[in-house]
């Protein structure tokens, strides 16, 4: 919940010059809801793309507050579902986490579903357990036809905005050892293989490297250091090399 719609235009304007000029991987912007339309403009015509931070699982109806997933479809490609922030303050389950999945997927959007343990669950060795109930009941039943337009986010909980990012080797390890074999379970190992899995988790310019050069991490889901131009085209560089 950052930038109003003036300084979205403001911070898009300013990174979305040198992001155009980076090839050969995937970007995409996600604003607040009131920053779509105007970010969307800025945008087009450019390989940059444009996601939203939620959606409602009901094509319409009275859920005042909420944005349907065609309502998103309008200006997006994709949507973040599940993220830990949901989960954790505005009462998301995996139950709804699988809704909005095949709502997204419905309405011709790719869901960038979100997986992680809080710090608790963390020190309790429970990472494996947390994250295998997640992936089963966030992803259960969606449409494997689709799967080659899914992403899944691994977010430690307890390494987001605290600056105690995930050390490659335990997010490379959660990604091959949990997250792989249950997409391998639901939708055969090819599409396995295919499907992205990025690392979020005080991502920034100084580490993003560390994860890239992991062969199990396709990418990163970037928070507060994306709200800084140099810190974010220094990141999306990093994933190019």
């Amino acid at each position: 919940m950052n930038k109003t719609v003036a300084e979205a235009r403001d911070l898009v304007f300013k990174m979305s010059v040198p992001l155009r000029e980076i090839r050969g991987v995937e970007k995409v912007l996600c604003p607040p809801f009131p920053s779509l339309v105007a970010v969307s403009a800025l945008l087009a015509g450019t390989d940059i793309g444009l996601g939203a931070q939620n959606m409602h699982w009901e094509v319409k109806g009275a859920f005042t507050g909420e944005v349907a997933a065609n309502m998103v479809a309008e200006f997006c490609k994709y949507v973040i579902i599940g993220h830990s922030e949901r989960r954790t303050y505005f009462g998301e389950t995996d139950e709804s986490v699988n809704k909005k999945v095949r709502a997204a997927q419905t309405a011709d959007l790719t869901p960038i579903v979100c997986v992680g343990e809080t710090l608790e669950l963390y020190e309790a060795n429970k990472t494996a357990e947390v994250v295998t109930r997640q992936m089963h009941s966030g992803l259960v039943g969606t449409d494997a036809g689709l799967a080659s337009r899914l992403v899944i986010a691994y977010e430690p909980v307890w390494a987001i905005g605290t600056g105690r990012a995930s050390t490659a080797d335990n997010a490379e390890g959660v990604v091959r050892s949990l997250i792989r074999p249950v997409l391998a379970e639901l939708f055969g190992a090819d599409a396995a293989g295919a499907i992205r899995v990025l690392y979020g988790g005080s991502v920034t310019a100084a580490n993003a490297a560390e994860y890239f050069a992991r062969p199990e991490i396709d990418g990163a889901l970037v928070g507060g250091a994306s709200l800084k131009v140099d810190e974010f085209i220094a990141i999306t560089q990093a994933a190019v090399r």
